[in-house]
């Protein structure tokens, strides 16, 4: 299984990976990434399904300022 971890001190709120993954990645009702109703520095999300790899892989690769990584078990 894997995890994503946001860094949400550097994440700008661009939105990219809302298309490459958006059954991971949401913006709230003010442009936000959704995540910041969850943490405020570092956000590290449930475990993911694999099956959802290829589009996470796509959202890190889209996020201007590298604020995604994937966290593997």
């Amino acid at each position: 299984m894997m995890k994503i971890s946001v860094d949400l001190r550097i994440c700008q709120n661009y939105g990219q990976c809302t298309y490459a993954a958006p059954q991971v990645f949401a913006l709230d009702d003010k442009s936000m990434q959704a995540f910041r109703a969850h943490a405020s520095e570092i956000y590290v999300s449930d475990e993911l399904p694999e099956q959802w790899l290829g589009n996470v892989e796509e959202a890190v690769d889209m996020c201007p300022v590298r604020a995604i990584q994937i966290v593997s078990d």
